[in-house]
């Protein structure tokens, strides 16, 4: 793998959670694996009045405390932090900018970067428009060393509806351009959704029947365990469908439902997926409660504990109609998948943590080994995004003995069986790709919008049709039963996914 060249990531933010549990471990990983330049600087950015041996002190913390990496070595882990600084300003303050600018400078000399930064804003996202214009005062987002570049990474959520998210990509357009822009998505960052494309495009054997002739349906499944853990003045203004839905999945959808790309570069990538986005069937508002299903998890027990419903959390208004749980069902309009339904759901206090893709393939047309059709086998591709990463293939087997009963069997892939591999952090993939200027697993700002223009009528209704219903389920449940009714063919339902993927059931982790 190319390593990038020197650089300086500058981290707004950077005594807050993101930073200590995610950045940095990330960061520490890549340098741990010599993925890294030879010689870079993180700079900490924040209102937090720490000095440079403090915030190095932090750095050597977080990675003790949040590193995946089963052993780490002290010796290393100390110079990795040595290459770490810490600019106490105030961000909303423009002439606090001139201070970052007096520390870059400094930096980019004992570094010999060329102007070869990385700005990650790791804070709140009414802060980023503030940010990038008094980054755009200094012109700390040009650059004039032929050598460098100026990059600038951006968290989610992009905005809370089309118009804001439209406005917030024109605001960022007027500072930096769009090459310069990382739209960060971390489910985008792990390995078996790059995975995906693949097991699409390097097997002969998946593509000819990936389309509307040989796929009956398809299901995308994101479920938590854990509650809002806290967070409930968050969620309050954010909800299941602007969390997860609006990005992360209708990302994972994006490279489900792609036509192969001329190449692999990443203009070549990104316009394919934009084309997805761009031919999603839009769910009329009288339409909503008809293909979308909100639910709100209740109080439970859970193994003898007693699980408080979501408007107890902390921070919830006690008559609140946030949705915890999201279910949709939609169509793409395209010649690949006219017809083909998709159903998404994700949520929380659900009975295990997962996510994966199904592919229902159609039944055979023809059922020699059985009289009545729900017994014949259905083929399910089910590609496991998290827990016990991996890919399983459900198909029919003769059981031994007379005759030809047909009884399913799995054929099936674990990274967990690879031991030498240990999966990268998502996080850290990710900045690596930023690093070396591929902006491939990240989201595109038109891709962004687009994703926007399809939950907003949804959106718009669950907030002014009061007549659509919120359904409760118990925490610990599969979500209200009302999802269920999106399913056209009574047949069909969702996968009941356990932690191991070779497993399902009902309440398997209860």
């Amino acid at each position: 793998m190319n390593r990038p060249h020197n650089s300086i990531m500058v981290i707004f933010g950077a005594s807050g959670d993101l930073t200590k549990k995610k950045l940095i471990p990330s960061l520490f990983e890549l340098y741990k694996q010599e993925l890294l330049c030879d010689d870079f600087a993180i700079l900490g950015v924040s209102r937090t009045k720490f000095t440079d041996d403090q915030f190095r002190q932090n750095i050597i913390e977080a990675v003790i405390k949040y590193s995946e990496s089963k052993e780490i070595d002290k010796d290393l882990l100390k110079n990795f932090a040595a290459n770490a600084y810490y600019l106490p300003i105030n961000t909303e303050e423009v002439r606090d900018y001139m201070l970052l600018k007096e520390k870059l400078d400094e930096l980019n000399a004992l570094k010999v970067t060329h102007g070869n930064f990385i700005y990650y804003l790791a804070t709140p996202p009414q802060l980023y428009e503030t940010i990038v214009s008094n980054l755009g005062v200094y012109n700390l987002q040009d650059t004039p060393d032929e050598h460098g570049s100026k990059k600038i990474i951006i968290e989610k959520p992009f905005g809370f509806d089309y118009e804001s998210a439209r406005k917030l990509n024109g605001h960022l357009h007027d500072i930096f351009n769009e090459n310069q822009i990382y739209r960060i998505d971390h489910y985008l960052g792990k390995e078996t959704v790059q995975n995906v494309l693949v097991l699409r495009f390097a097997n002969g054997i998946f593509e000819p029947m990936w389309n509307r002739n040989f796929i009956d349906h398809i299901e995308i499944t994101s479920s938590e365990f854990i509650g809002v853990e806290g967070r409930g003045g968050y969620y309050e203004g954010s909800g299941a469908l602007r969390d997860m839905i609006q990005n992360h999945m209708l990302q994972i959808v994006g490279f489900i439902a792609m036509e192969p790309p001329s190449s692999f570069r990443a203009n070549a990538v990104r316009n394919e997926t934009l084309k997805v986005f761009q031919s999603l069937r839009h769910i009329k508002e009288e339409e909503v409660e008809k293909y979308a299903v909100r639910g709100q998890y209740t109080e439970s027990l859970i193994r003898g504990e007693k699980i408080p419903g979501y408007r107890e959390e902390k921070g919830v208004a006690p008559d609140s109609r946030i949705e915890t749980f999201a279910a949709i069902k939609f169509f793409i309009d395209n010649w690949r998948w006219g017809g083909v339904p998709f159903y998404i759901r994700a949520g929380k206090r659900l009975p295990t943590r997962v996510t994966e893709v199904v592919i229902h393939f159609k039944k055979t047309p023809h059922h020699l080994f059985s009289t009545d059709n729900a017994e014949q086998t259905v083929n399910q591709l089910i590609i496991r995004i998290q827990p016990d990463e991996g890919i399983l293939l459900k198909i029919g087997l003769k059981q031994p003995g007379a005759g030809y009963k047909i009884q399913n069997v799995n054929m099936d892939f674990h990274y967990s069986d690879i031991s030498e591999v240990e999966l990268p952090p998502a996080y850290g993939r990710l900045l690596l790709d930023c690093m070396l200027a591929d902006s491939t697993l990240y989201a595109r700002g038109d891709a962004v919008e687009e994703c926007w223009r399809f939950v907003d009528p949804i959106l718009n209704q669950w907030k002014e049709n009061k007549e659509i219903k919120i359904y409760g389920y118990p925490a610990g449940t599969w979500g209200p039963m009302e999802s269920f009714d999106l399913f056209e063919n009574s047949k069909s339902e969702w996968r009941y996914p356990c932690k191991n993927l070779t497993d399902d059931g009902l309440y398997c982790e209860l």
